[in-house]
């Protein structure tokens, strides 16, 4: 993607469709004049006296307890330096949606419209009372020490800059994994600090803490080693000045085991790099150009462990990772401060968590078949769900232990369940999904890409990495639209219909004869056929000239479906097609199935639709908890529209005996965990949340799945063909571009499982 471009998108993306990223929405009934009286006059009043009564009252009738503010007067914001506040305050809005998304922490931005550290210092205490915890962001040093320093001592909540601290909490962590795997110990080991800003200290500090030497630590600052007989060096300075001799980068790497680089790109040679002790580790965090590039470091020396701030390599060391849950814990104990103690139980927790086993969802997430704890795996993922059931109790803990929690948490078992529900985990589907898909892209047909918004579909999935395009259509129209769209790539362009496809085209119709010649095709009518893009597209994926196919944007379902049905056919053993939805809601990811092709299945095909829709739920790293649905419950009726779905449960009980399944049940008793369990506590889903849901005909499925993507504005991802031969799948009429880009990923995922699988076949044979 050229610059120009990506600038442009970036704007759009900020402006619409509402200027910003986030929003304020109410929590409370507001519908009727009593609920309007009850949260303004005179219903106000009565939690406001009580508030009057004790302050600490505020945190049960306001939302002050879940809210953290996002403060910043943009003077050194991300690689930009200082901008002021105006400017920076997109990147503030950035962390506030980082907040909700990873903690459910509910985050407002504040740019402050100062230099002068003490009247920065006086509005912040002056607005203090509206918030449960401060964020200082993108303050330039040593003025972010002083106000730091002064807010934390003059306030009673949670102060932390995350600047500072959030990279020195991760990078500590990985630290302490990346000797543990080299067989040295902190207190022994020679460091070497590029930097000399607010990260750079804070980090050095936080080493220090866990037993770095001071003797063996050398910072550099951009005129180079930071020595004690240096003239004039600031207090944040003086405690990281060496006393040896040395005045260079390349005199200071010689014989070091470690090496923190929060500097500048490329200032790390491969020379300096061999001159460090065996097993170095290099954690290069210059972002978005690393102090020594990824690939040419592990070329260098095979035993170095490395990490980076990029999420293109293993070992990213993100701040997500630390500030959302950190906040998280402190605001659930109402600490009045973040400690040392509780920023060390931070990286210990994310330390243990990188050795534990890591869940099915995360090696999906991440291409990987297994994470082990390693050289290329010492600090968590990102997208790991564990991060918010084990880091927010570590830091609540350490603030009990230390005297600065107001309250107390007596069941930590409940109150992981709580985080897990506050996670927001299952609404990561979409970015599990394209993650996913860019570990391995695949070559995918747009059979209709001379459509404006399937060719922007394609840009997108080419330019994000996320598959490999073939755009079928009128080359004229295609390279007119490119142009338009300034999508700028060497790929396949082919209409089935020019003279250059003759060939092509007749050796598919020869091969579509020969399939379906004893079906009632003739050869002349193969080839008029291979004139259209889904019969010759469909061809493409079954001659395996293409690893996938996505079509009906612009094209009725059931004209879609026929020639897929006619070229890619079944799978073996699969005696229905089906397609599943994937709706993303607030209580998470539901599957539904079937919602596009079987009108009415008998008992046997909905059992087998359940079996497939299970494996696409597991595909997803999600273990399937499914419900058959009805209009009745478990044998209340005994016409056949209901004794089919329970003859259904009765095939999979039986040859499905893995498999968590239970019916027939209506909607609200599967959906509701307490009604399921005081009416049928014989059932196979007492305790258990349903995230699949399988229909017992295909208009309750579609009705169902439209109601919900139109009335709550779910995001679907689907529809998504199972049973076929293949890895095709057909959109719904006029689908938007965001959910061709989705179809994009599952088929790309789809095609990589089947290699997957077809690997696993040649092997075991």
């Amino acid at each position: 993607m050229s610059k120009q471009k990506q600038r442009r998108e970036a704007l759009v993306y900020h402006a619409k469709p509402q200027p910003g990223k986030i929003k304020i929405v109410p929590t409370k009934p507001y519908a009727t004049q009593r609920d309007l009286a009850l949260a303004y006059s005179p219903g106000v009043a009565e939690p406001c006296l009580e508030i009057a009564k004790n302050k600490d009252n505020v945190y049960k009738y306001t939302s002050k307890g879940n809210i953290v503010a996002i403060i910043s007067n943009g003077t050194a914001v991300l690689g930009l330096g200082d901008i002021g506040p105006e400017a920076g305050k997109p990147v503030m809005e950035g962390k506030a949606l980082l907040f909700k998304i990873f903690a459910d922490i509910d985050g407002i931005d504040i740019e402050v419209d100062t230099k002068d550290v003490d009247k920065f210092v006086e509005t912040v205490k002056m607005i203090a009372p509206t918030f449960g915890g401060i964020n200082l962001e993108d303050i330039k040093a040593p003025e972010a020490f002083e106000i730091e320093r002064r807010l934390k001592e003059e306030l009673d909540i949670p102060v932390m800059h995350d600047d500072q601290h959030g990279t020195a909490i991760i990078s500590a962590a990985a630290l302490l994994n990346a000797l543990e795997i080299a067989e040295k110990k902190i207190g022994e080991v020679k460091i070497v600090v590029s930097g000399a800003g607010a990260a750079a200290v804070s980090c050095t500090k936080l080493y220090k803490a866990f037993g770095a030497k001071a003797e063996n630590i050398v910072m550099l600052d951009s005129k180079g080693v930071i020595r004690k007989d240096a003239e004039n060096l600031a207090p944040s300075k003086m405690e990281f000045a060496t006393d040896r001799k040395i005045n260079t980068l390349v005199e200071a790497m010689i014989d070091a085991d470690v090496f923190i680089g929060l500097s500048i790109k490329d200032i790390v040679s491969p020379e300096m790099l061999l001159s460090m002790a065996k097993d170095p580790i290099v954690f290069a965090m210059a972002n978005p150009d690393p102090e020594i590039k990824y690939e040419l470091a592990v070329s260098t020396r095979k035993d170095v462990i490395m990490a980076t701030g990029r999420s293109d390599h293993p070992n990213q060391v993100n701040n997500v990772l630390g500030f959302p849950f950190i906040f998280r814990g402190a605001l659930d104990v109402r600490a009045s401060a973040i400690n040392e103690e509780m920023k060390m139980a931070a990286v210990k927790a994310l330390a243990a968590l990188a050795k534990e086993p890591v869940p099915e969802q995360v090696n999906i997430a991440y291409g990987e078949t297994r994470l082990t704890f390693g050289r290329e795996y010492i600090i968590p993922k990102p997208f790991d769900q564990r991060l918010i059931s084990e880091i927010p109790p570590a830091v609540a803990k350490a603030a009990i232990d230390s005297g600065v929690a107001r309250i107390p948490i007596e069941d930590w078992g409940k109150y992981r369940e709580e985080l897990l529900q506050r996670s927001g985990d299952d609404n990561k589907v979409m970015r599990l999904l394209m993650n996913r898909a860019k570990t391995d892209p695949k070559k995918i047909v747009y059979a209709e890409a001379d459509h404006l918004d399937v060719l922007k579909a394609a840009q997108i999935a080419y330019e994000e990495g996320i598959a490999i395009p073939i755009l079928l259509g009128k080359r004229e129209i295609i390279e007119e639209l490119m142009g338009e769209l300034e999508f700028d790539a060497d790929i396949d362009i082919i209409d089935p219909n020019a003279l250059e496809s003759n060939e092509r085209r007749d050796r598919y119709a020869t091969k579509y004869w020969e399939n379906r010649r004893r079906s009632g095709s003739t050869l002349y009518n193969a080839k008029s056929k291979m004139r259209e893009r889904n019969y010759f597209g469909a061809m493409m994926v079954l001659e395996g000239d293409a690893d996938g196919m996505i079509s009906g944007y612009s094209r009725a379902y059931p004209r879609v479906v026929k020639p897929i049905f006619e070229v890619i056919g079944r799978a073996t053993d699969v005696t229905k097609a089906a397609t599943v939805h994937i709706m993303i809601t607030r209580r998470g990811p539901l599957f539904l199935a079937d919602t596009s092709i079987n009108i009415d299945p008998t008992a046997e095909e909905i059992a087998e639709i359940a079996r497939m829709t299970a494996n696409v739920a597991a595909t997803f790293g999600f273990d399937p908890v499914m419900a058959l649905l009805s209009y009745a419950n478990f044998g209340s009726s005994s016409h056949p529209h209901a004794t089919k779905v329970r003859k259904a449960i009765k095939i999979l009980h039986e040859e499905n005996p893995e498999l968590v399944v239970d019916g027939e049940i209506q909607t609200d008793f599967a959906l509701n965990k307490e009604l399921h369990q005081s009416q049928f506590p014989f059932s196979k889903l007492v305790g258990k949340k349903v995230n699949t849901l399988i229909f017992p005909n295909l208009e309750s499925a579609n009705i169902t799945y439209k109601l919900l993507k139109e009335l709550n504005e779910a995001a679907s991802i689907g529809p998504i063909m199972v049973g076929l031969r293949r890895s095709v799948h057909i959109l719904q009429l006029g689908a938007s571009v965001d959910e061709m880009v989705n179809m994009t990923a599952i088929a790309v995922i789809d095609a990589q499982e089947r290699q997957k699988r077809k690997k696993a076949k040649i092997e075991s044979n």
